[in-house]
């Protein structure tokens, strides 16, 4: 059975009966218009998956999977949105979606990295950065400060400082949070979280569609 989390930007894919089969990342703009999965999750699911479920419901049984503790807040972070899901007790206790605030947030830092050819590895958390509640409209605080003398490198990280804040303000500001997505890659977003941050990587809704599958056996 194949299994689908499609994303804006990318699509996780997990093969259940291929003996070995690990999880796997294609662009989305690469599948072909006809490509579908059995059971799916993410912003495509209904259209290319056989049959789907809501993306905050994937995240939290993935979440439930991998988070050892029974109190604990989970953030992912997508191309277009972040999802937060805060677990009391070993349960779902709450769940929240923004696709305003968090608009386009890991498209753009992505988008930044390589217009301006920036390994984010090599860039230093900066002590302060820009108020970003809005990806695609908060360049213009980068395009400003490069005029008024600041260079390319630290103006993008005062904008990923400001996207970091914003999403840690959005899963209520913990003391810890595990974090889902791609940006869990990105040691500089990590960097500019203001509390330990434990990354569960990318295929977190992959693990809530395998957790989904086992609850129906």
């Amino acid at each position: 059975m194949l299994l689908a989390d499609f994303g804006t930007s990318y699509t996780k894919l997990f093969t259940t009966d291929q003996e070995n089969s690990n999880p796997r990342v294609v662009p989305t703009r690469e599948l072909a218009p006809t490509f579908k999965a059995d059971l799916a999750t993410g912003h495509n699911a209904k259209r290319r998956g056989k049959e789907s479920i809501n993306e905050l419901i994937a995240l939290a049984k993935g979440g439930n999977c991998l988070i050892p503790e029974s109190n604990a807040v989970l953030l992912d972070c997508g191309s277009r949105d972040i999802k937060c899901i805060r677990y009391q007790k070993g349960e779902v206790a709450d769940m929240g979606w923004n696709a305003e605030c968090g608009a386009s947030m890991g498209f753009t830092i992505e988008l930044l990295e390589s217009y301006y050819k920036i390994d984010y590895s090599q860039v230093a958390v900066p002590a302060t950065g820009f108020s970003v509640t809005c990806g695609v409209l908060g360049m213009s605080h980068i395009f400003d400060a490069v005029v008024t003398g600041s260079s390319e490198t630290e103006a993008v990280a005062k904008f990923v400082w400001g996207i970091a804040r914003n999403a840690f303000r959005f899963a209520g500001s913990p003391n810890r949070l595990y974090l889902s997505g791609g940006l869990c890659d990105n040691p500089l977003f990590l960097g500019c979280i203001p509390c330990e941050v434990v990354p569960l990587g990318r295929f977190v809704l992959l693990e809530g569609l395998r957790a989904h599958l086992d609850s129906r056996k």
